[in-house]
């Protein structure tokens, strides 16, 4: 698969509507502000998501994946949060420790790459959830190296669904139609993600003649479908350890008929009842305290980006078919590739085994803690573009 197969949309235009039709239909339906949400700073993030802190959402692990595989959509439901235990929280700590410095590198050269391509006056749209860590660090790099304090929004991206059309409208409407939209995530899996956001892109343009840029920056992008990141290396980013705790203690984003109604914002819960554990503030401290000693290093990475543009190959969906063909997968959806995503198999879904590229990587210290709790294989597969990948486990019998 090539990346001419999702062709990217440029910004700042109105689409083939013009201005007059493109701003008329911007501004059709008015949509309300958010209630403050999150444990972040307000200065940090404003959380486009609706409140559902009283809603009975969340089911047991086995419950949730066998609803998932029998047909429901994975938005209609949470997970039951992985409330950490000490040793593995002192694991993240020490994961944080190890790691802070590499990661301070890798958002500080995305985010010079966005102050390139896009320039000081573009608006931040973190992909709730696990963009929104990344968001904040991005945000507070350029704020720190340029002085300038970018708006920064958390919005939901829904795999089968699409993005939150009404976060889409509200930033425009309080930043302008012709506004330049910077979408961030954390990492790259398999490519679903990018896919969605370029296919959303499209569909807004089509509906509101508004050109949206499909550019998504990513920390880490192992699967090589961005063209906007800080590295191809699939490391251990450690936000991707935790699950609220350290993304401002809101849940995954819901969208479920009932509770979502044609004017909201795609839903999320807030648990503050974990704000004792929260290390979501600390996460940002920690990686924000190397910004002025890696900024040499990563404004050269961004210029030579630019000097030599990536190629976005999609390369981690042929490595996929590998692990497929090797162990007889049929449903490419089993199948979670990078330490990002084998985490959150691990914290959230059944595993039925974990394949790592090899036994003493030292990125993986808690994907085998957490494969260890959970009794579940870890199994050595070198040769992919990915440290790791997550099998889930089929609920009909059998093995994959």
């Amino acid at each position: 698969m090539s990346s001419t197969d999702y062709p990217a949309f440029s910004s700042g235009g109105m689409g083939s509507a013009g201005p007059d039709r493109a701003s008329s239909r911007l501004f059709e339906r008015i949509i309300a502000p958010p209630m403050p949400l999150g444990s972040y700073a307000s200065s940090d993030v404003t959380f486009l998501l609706k409140d559902l802190r009283g809603a009975q959402l969340e089911m047991p692990t086995e419950d949730r994946e066998e609803a998932i595989q029998s047909g429901v959509h994975y938005s209609e439901m949470l997970p039951a949060e992985y409330e950490p235990s000490e040793r593995y929280l002192q694991l993240f700590h020490d994961s944080l420790d190890a790691t802070q410095e590499l990661v301070a590198e890798g958002v500080a050269a995305v985010a010079e790459l966005i102050v390139r391509k896009r320039g000081l006056d573009c608006v931040l749209v973190s992909l709730a959830r696990a963009g929104t860590p990344i968001g904040v660090l991005i945000k507070r790099y350029i704020e720190q190296q340029y002085g300038v304090a970018l708006p920064h929004y958390s919005i939901s991206i829904i795999r089968g669904k699409g993005i939150d059309e009404n976060a889409l409208l509200y930033m425009l409407q309080q930043h302008g139609a012709d506004a330049k939209l910077q979408f961030v995530d954390g990492w790259t899996g398999k490519g679903a993600i990018r896919k969605t956001l370029i296919q959303a892109c499209k569909q807004f343009e089509g509906k509101y003649g508004i050109a949206l840029n499909d550019d998504l920056a990513v920390l880490a992008d192992p699967g090589h479908c961005s063209e906007t990141f800080g590295t191809r290396e699939d490391y251990l980013i450690p936000s991707a350890c935790l699950n609220a705790t350290v993304s401002g203690l809101m849940s995954r984003t819901v969208l479920k008929e009932g509770l979502i109604g044609p004017d909201d914002f795609h839903g999320s819960k807030y648990y503050g009842h974990w704000r004792d554990i929260d290390v979501s503030a600390l996460f940002i401290e920690k990686i924000a305290a190397h910004y002025d000693r890696v900024a040499t290093r990563a404004k050269a990475f961004a210029e030579e980006q630019l000097r030599v543009p990536p190629t976005v190959t999609w390369r981690g969906l042929a490595d996929i078919k590998q692990v497929q063909a090797a162990y007889g997968i049929t449903d490419m959806n089993l199948v979670k590739p990078g330490v990002g995503e084998t985490s959150r198999v691990l914290l959230r879904r059944v595993p039925w085994k974990i394949l790592v590229d090899r036994a003493d990587n030292p990125h993986l210290k808690h994907i085998t803690l957490l494969a260890e709790e959970r009794g579940v294989p870890v199994e050595v597969f070198p040769g992919l573009a990915y440290s790791c990948c997550g099998i889930i486990k089929p609920l009909n019998g059998g093995t994959p």
